[in-house]
């Protein structure tokens, strides 16, 4: 269990913490010469069964809040102390509602200093104090007078906190990825570069590699300590020392996390669920500018106030933060909002959402997102949110917004996995795009008889445009297998359409399949096969087009035609070609791989680029990793 103080400044934090543990967590020379914490300060309480419970001490000047709330985020258990001749002061507010916002409902008030008051002024604070708390997380707390000057009431503290550590539950996040939020960064003769920080989720071990947020520099778990032990292995909800080989000192600042490679979440834009203090005079509006406080970080921000319009005092809304500079999110995490001025706590909550988007975010089908992800698990949410969402869903990155791997997913959904990407469209959503399908394909045989049907490109754009196209071609891979579609080439009908052949065209196509193969990689002009086969090039030309229509030959320029096994032959090199390079197949590349002139591999990438093999970025094209053409051999052969 970790423990956080809070409390006005001088009203005895650091002295109680040391009565409790023996240690001075003021360290620096500055703090012991002005007798006032500037710096987060940690000890441990070993208790009778040998939990061991760490503490974050916390300065309490006004002006010190930023470093407060780095050490309140992420502990499990608050000590709010109020100083018996004093009372309650400004800071005391302010850190309660610090405390009241992060959603800390456990703890208790301790009343310092009791031997410098009478008991008459211990029971009017202590009366103070249980009105003030009334309205927060924290209420019917237990109140104890102490004096850590004569040891008044040290030993009931102590054996509450005992205690409270023994009821402490599992870490609700211990399942998690791992994640700690760097507050310090130094360096130790013999050992290199330590971090501290609290853990927040999941579990570490030596050796272990990490990766620093926002950031992408890496580097492997050279030793820890957890609650000041050496162990092998740490887990959420302890304070911990990490060991760092291969990165700097220099390298890290206060605000960046230590997390596990495969779930690191850098964001700018952040939706979150906003309660504003009920202290607050005016509601929270869109345009505010704030500080907010995320695990150990600082950023400024501005608000998008979603639903409802404005957030009144005491009340909660939905909204999205705007930051100024990228910082490390999950969801779930919670947040704190302070005034631009930083003079004051505003508001605070979870996060919804770490991948918020730029546009629509207000819109009823965004706020029904929303709505799936504020349930209380992550496999809650994947089916909520598979539910609502219209265009699919990322897993890969819901599971690295989770901070855990996506779980089960319900019966019906359309998936499509492969090295590039895990996407998802909902079983009712995959119904209705199987339909919406099948009706623009109705439409366009009806309209368009003479064809076989549109190919997969353009019927994409009629009929689900914004469907990623991994989960089209799985949605198409679909229909087909259900017998509901029909796929030949580049071409999609529906089973009961095709294309059909008279007897002077079947005659034809048979006459010109052999000099089609034997053209090889230059390909077969209309003009050349009407020459040779001693027929009308306008009845060639016909029926190469209709067999182009049927999905058994490829128009690749204007009266220019390759049989199947021919273009497979020519997909496998570009492929071959993207594999050598990067993924990018070059015209020059494409030339010597085949063999061809540069104004014919121009046009074979140029078509490759029409039927979805290629993408064109500026001179070069890339290769599509999740293409599917001509993944399967053709039986068929070709020469070049």
């Amino acid at each position: 269990m970790i423990i956080g103080t809070a409390g006005h400044i001088d009203h005895g934090k650091t002295t109680l913490v040391r009565a409790l543990t023996g240690v001075d967590t003021d360290r620096l020379p500055e703090e012991k010469q002005r007798g006032v914490s500037i710096e987060l300060g940690y000890a441990f309480l070993d208790s009778p069964d040998g939990t061991r419970i760490g503490f974050i001490d916390v300065p309490g000047h006004e002006r010190l809040v930023h470093t407060m709330l780095a050490g309140a985020t992420g502990i499990d258990f608050a000590l709010l102390l109020v100083a018996a001749d004093d009372g309650v002061m400004p800071q005391t507010r302010e850190h309660l509602a610090v405390l009241s916002l992060l959603g800390i409902d456990r703890g208790l008030v301790v009343i310092t200093k009791c031997d410098r008051a009478d008991a008459a002024r211990v029971l009017a604070v202590t009366a103070d104090v249980r009105e003030l708390i009334a309205q927060t997380p924290l209420a019917g707390a237990l109140v104890l007078p102490v004096s850590s000057h004569t040891g008044e009431g040290l030993a009931a503290l102590k054996d509450s906190l005992f205690q409270a550590a023994h009821d402490t539950a599992a870490h609700i996040r211990a399942t998690e990825a791992f994640r700690l939020a760097v507050d310090r960064a130094f360096t130790l003769d013999g050992v290199g570069t330590v971090v501290t920080g609290t853990v927040h989720a999941g579990h570490v071990s030596v050796g272990d590699e990490l990766q620093l947020v926002p950031g992408n520099r890496r580097a492997r778990v050279r030793s820890l300590h957890a609650q000041n032990r050496t162990v092998t292995t740490a887990h959420a909800g302890q304070r911990c020392a990490v060991a760092l080989a291969g990165v700097d000192k220099h390298e890290i600042e206060r605000g960046q996390w230590l997390a596990e490679p495969a779930m690191v979440m850098t964001t700018e834009r952040v939706d979150v669920q906003l309660t504003l203090w009920h202290g607050e005079a005016r509601a929270l509006r869109s345009g505010t500018s704030v500080h907010v406080h995320l695990g150990s970080a600082s950023v400024l921000a501005s608000v998008a106030v979603l639903d409802p319009p404005v957030i009144e005092p005491g009340q909660s809304g939905r909204a999205q933060l705007v930051l100024r500079k990228p910082l490390g999110a999950w969801q779930g995490d919670r947040v704190v909002l302070r005034d631009a001025s930083a003079s004051r706590t505003l508001a605070g909550g979870r996060v919804l959402d770490p991948c918020a988007p730029v546009r629509y975010r207000r819109t009823p089908q965004r706020l029904a997102e929303l709505d799936a992800l504020a349930l209380p698990t992550a496999q809650e949410r994947l089916t909520a949110l598979l539910a609502v969402a219209p265009q699919g869903l990322d897993l890969r990155r819901f599971a690295a917004a989770q901070g855990t791997p996506a779980g089960d997913l319900p019966a019906g959904v359309l998936r499509h996995t492969d090295a590039h990407g895990d996407l998802a469209l909902g079983a009712a959503q995959t119904g209705q795009a199987q339909v919406r399908v099948q009706q623009v394909l109705t439409t366009y045989h009806a309209t368009h008889a003479e064809e076989l049907g549109p190919d997969s490109a353009r019927l994409r754009r009629l009929a689900l445009p914004r469907l990623p196209e991994a989960l089209w071609r799985a949605l198409l891979a679909r229909l087909q297998a259900a017998g509901q579609a029909q796929v030949r080439g580049a071409f999609v009908h529906l089973p009961e359409h095709g294309v059909r052949l008279s007897a002077t065209e079947e005659r034809l196509a048979q006459k010109v399949a052999t000099p089609l193969l034997a053209a090889g990689f230059e390909g077969a002009w209309v003009r050349d096969l009407a020459r040779d086969s001693g027929e009308p090039e306008a009845l060639v030309r016909v029926t190469l087009v209709r067999l182009a229509q049927r999905g058994e030959l490829y128009q690749v320029v204007k009266d220019l035609y390759y049989p199947l096994a021919t273009m497979a032959r020519l997909t496998a090199i570009a492929r071959q070609v993207a594999t050598q390079n990067g993924g990018a197949v070059a015209a020059a590349g494409f030339r010597d791989a085949t063999g061809l002139g540069r104004k014919r591999a121009i046009q074979i990438l140029e078509h490759f680029d029409r039927i979805g093999l290629l993408r064109r970025v500026g001179d070069m094209h890339w290769l599509r990793a999740d293409s599917q053409l001509f993944s399967e051999p053709v039986m068929a052969e070709a020469s070049p």
